[in-house]
């Protein structure tokens, strides 16, 4: 009976010790929030429950982003199947705008010491962003965001009277005050202690044992990290430089096939892009008038007055492209100024030159030969003669009778006839 006792409780034991640890996944999130952070996110957390995770930690550092995104990533945790602790790291990072949303729906709100939380009010307004000065539409959209906000902090039993007043005046506090206020739940110094304090703390139904627990990081995948770099408003911008190249380009040199094909590759990709980045219509027809500018001032000699309203429309429009978008999302000056310089040297120097040139007088090929004026070689009538043109010799026709050695003007050339008429 002792044997048995004995048997079973080793076998307890080494069980137990054969048991796997516990576990939590980790994503870092540093920079503005779009359409890959929300795909990442999403990802995570199916990869997170996939592995039976104790939970999931969202290391946080962003300026904001976009809404659509932000709303994304709100939805997902609210239906996730594993905890999600949103980390607000390393000491000064932030989580503001969209960062706030996030930071205030996950299931654990947690912040590394000095750093800040706050400043939501919506600047990428969902879809509003060509509202322009419609101030009551943007107080609208202001008010539902604020409900938004209200919703998540009462949902997660966190300070609702801040979470307004951080839409509502862009309100930000730090960590620590945030601690005090009820806005986090906890601050941790790095993520090892961030684990010791999560550890018996319940989430719903759960009971997280993180204490001892493996930390598996969840890298971005391939189209990710290539989604994280080209949906960029500079990525965009560039995008519309080759599409104005390219496009012009062909115009000017007819045939030369290449510019063509990399405009129109390039305008596709603007017009997808076009419908994921707040763009702002009225960059857009500011650019497009700027073209317009610049070729009629290839066409109309006006002294360059519409190739200088064309640079100022292109650089008001570059400035307007983006100017309502999310923190994160903006095209800076860095980007704008060289863009706008190497447009206006490409239309005053290459597309001049080029539509220039389709209006030179021929300087090749038999048009350059009619209204020569040569001598004739023979006796020259209705039946043939010749003439010595460029080193060779022509045969030659004219209705009216030419003699040897006077002077005669080619009216036509049908083959390798010339047909002449004498000068009197």
């Amino acid at each position: 009976m002792k044997w048995r006792h004995f048997i079973a409780i080793a076998g307890l034991l080494s069980g137990a010790a054969g048991s796997p640890a516990a576990q939590v996944g980790l994503i870092q999130i540093d920079g503005a929030i779009g359409p890959a952070t929300a795909s990442y996110v999403a990802r995570a957390i199916n990869v997170a429950a996939g592995q039976h995770d104790d939970c999931l930690i969202i290391q946080l550092n962003t300026p904001g982003g976009l809404v659509d995104s932000m709303n994304e990533i709100v939805d997902k945790f609210y239906a996730s199947p594993v905890p999600t602790v949103v980390y607000v790291a390393p000491e000064g990072a932030m989580a503001a705008s969209a960062g706030c949303f996030i930071t205030l729906a996950a299931d654990v709100a947690a912040m590394a010491p000095h750093t800040t939380i706050g400043a939501a009010h919506p600047v990428e307004l969902g879809g509003f962003e060509n509202l322009g000065t419609n101030s009551v539409m943007m107080e609208k959209v202001g008010n539902v965001y604020t409900k938004v906000m209200e919703n998540i902090a009462a949902k997660r039993h966190r300070n609702v009277a801040w979470a307004k007043l951080a839409v509502e005046q862009s309100a930000a506090i730090t960590s620590e005050e945030a601690l005090k206020t009820n806005v986090i739940d906890l601050i941790a110094a790095d993520i090892p202690d961030l684990l010791k304090q999560l550890d018996g703390r319940k989430v719903g139904d759960k009971t997280l044992h993180t204490a001892n627990a493996a930390v598996v990081e969840i890298p971005m995948n391939a189209w990710e990290n290539f989604s994280k770099m080209f949906l960029r408003p500079e990525v965009m911008f560039v995008l519309m430089l080759m599409v104005i190249y390219g496009i012009i380009g062909e115009l000017s040199s007819p045939g030369a096939i290449l510019p063509g094909v990399v405009g129109a590759i390039a305008l596709v990709l603007v017009l997808y892009m076009s419908a994921i980045l707040p763009v702002n219509i009225a960059g857009l027809v500011l650019i497009g008038l700027a073209v317009v500018l610049f070729i009629t001032d290839v066409y109309a000699t006006t002294h360059g007055v519409l190739t200088a309203g064309g640079i100022i429309a292109f650089f008001l429009g570059a400035l307007m492209l983006f100017n309502h978008a999310a923190p994160g999302y903006n095209l800076s000056l860095r980007w704008i100024i060289p863009g706008t310089l190497v447009t206006a040297l490409f239309f005053i120097f290459v597309v001049g030159k080029g539509l220039g040139a389709q209006f030179r007088p021929v300087g090749a090929g038999k048009e350059t030969i009619i209204g020569r004026r040569v001598t004739a070689q023979s006796p020259i009538d209705a039946q043939g003669g010749r003439v010595f043109l460029e080193g060779e010799i022509w045969h030659a026709v004219s209705e009216t009778p030419v003699d040897a050695g006077q002077p005669v003007e080619i009216v036509e050339i049908k083959g390798l006839t010339l047909h002449v008429k004498p000068i009197k």
